[in-house]
Formats: C-alpha cells, structure tokens, sequence
C-alpha cells in the first residue's frame, strides 16, 4: 500500500520537526543572549528536562525564538493532518467498517488544529484571565486530543494486528501500547498534583516539577511518531 509508505515518512518528520524546534528555542535562549533584545527573555543554562528551568512556551515564545517554533508547529500540524488522514485510508483497506475510525481521524485532526491555535496565540499578550484561561484549555485540548487519537490508532491496528503480520513489526506496535499507556497514567496522576494552588506543596518545588514534565511528556507523545517509523516495514 502506498498509504504506509507514506505514514512512514511523514511520521519520521512529525518526530523530528518538532523536536529540533523546541530545542533550537531552548539553545537559543541559553546560549545566544545577544540575539534577544530584550535580556529578560533569555535564560542562564538549564536543562528543563532535568530541572525544570522553564517551560516550553518561556523558551518559544520571545523574539526571536518564535520565528523557529511557530514555522515548525504550522508544519507539524500540517503533516500530522496527513499523517491521520494516511491512517484512515490503512484501516478502511483492512477493516472498511471499523468502529474506531472516526473517532481517529477527529481526534487526531482536532490536534492538529488545536496545536495551529496554540501557536498562532504563542507570544501575544493580554492581560487578561480569560485570555489566560483560553490558552490553557487550547494546550490541554491539544494534549487530550493527541493522546485520544494515538490510545485509539493503537487499539484499532490490535484489533486485526493478525492482518498486520506482513507490514508490521508487532514489537513496536507492542512499544506504542506501552507508551500510549504510560503517557495516559502519567496524565492521570499529574493532573491532580499540577492542579494545586501555589508554586509549592509540602515544601516541593512544583513549578519546576510542572515544567520538567512538560518536557519529558513532550518527548514521550512525539516519540509515538518515531515507534511509527520503525512499526512499519519497508514495502
């Protein structure tokens, strides 16, 4: 099927463009001070994954950070809508009428429209709550939506995985249902914790601990991407 050859490149990019850019921001931030115009944007060194020095956004955001990281976004978004739409054709080819479909191709495709939205507002600033509010619920909706998407693919290729033998590698269909998992208990446990009032809880530091993991939890659902590339073999 030519459909998964294409998943299969498109997913090695939806891996990398992301990945290059966020921590393109970040070195820029750490390491070019001059390039920032305004030096309370820049950050001294820090490795957020680690410690949590700064969010995602706390990087991308300042100029001239947003000219990498909104760029890359609008095309991740953009390969990730080829991406599903690719996924929709691969499953009706082996299951015209699977029940899970639909909700694939909205889940998925939401995210990548949630993402586009969440880009487009990156850097603009109101002093507002509701403005305030209407970003984190446009993040949170990215995140739900992504991880829908990719818990629903996984469950729909184990479905008929028997069909699969000659274009898959089971063991890494086998690593995107642990990863999927995984970031679905993470999200689980951390909501609670990340929901408190406050920068502190008990004496814990849980700015930093938010902010690490938004990083690693960025690792972990672009990672899904990269399982992909390797989950299919080669026609």
């Amino acid at each position: 099927m030519e459909e998964i050859n294409k998943v299969k490149s498109i997913s090695i990019w939806v891996f990398l463009v992301p990945f290059v850019a966020v921590n393109a921001c970040l070195i820029l931030v750490t390491q070019f001070h001059g390039l920032f115009p305004n030096q309370q944007d820049v950050l001294i060194n820090t490795i957020p994954y680690f410690d949590g020095g700064a969010s995602i956004s706390r990087t991308a955001r300042p100029y001239p950070s947003w000219l990498v990281f909104k760029p890359a976004m609008f095309l991740t978004a953009f390969l990730l809508i080829k991406y599903w739409l690719y996924n929709k054709k691969i499953i009706e080819f082996f299951n015209p009428s699977h029940k899970y479909v639909r909700k694939v191709i909205f889940f998925g495709i939401a995210s990548a429209i949630a993402l586009i939205v969440h880009s487009i507002f990156l850097g603009i600033k109101f002093d507002n709550d509701l403005y305030k509010l209407f970003r984190r619920v446009i993040m949170l909706s990215f995140i739900i939506f992504e991880i829908a998407a990719q818990a629903y693919l996984v469950a729909t290729f184990y479905s008929f995985k028997e069909k699969l033998n000659d274009f898959i590698n089971i063991k890494f269909l086998k690593l995107k249902f642990a990863l999927v998992t995984s970031l679905i208990v993470i999200a689980l446990i951390s909501i609670p914790i990340i929901s408190l009032p406050g920068d502190y809880f008990l004496g814990f530091n849980l700015k930093f601990f938010k902010h690490a993991l938004e990083w690693d939890y960025f690792i972990g659902v672009i990672s899904f991407y990269l399982l992909t590339f390797f989950m299919w073999k080669k026609n």
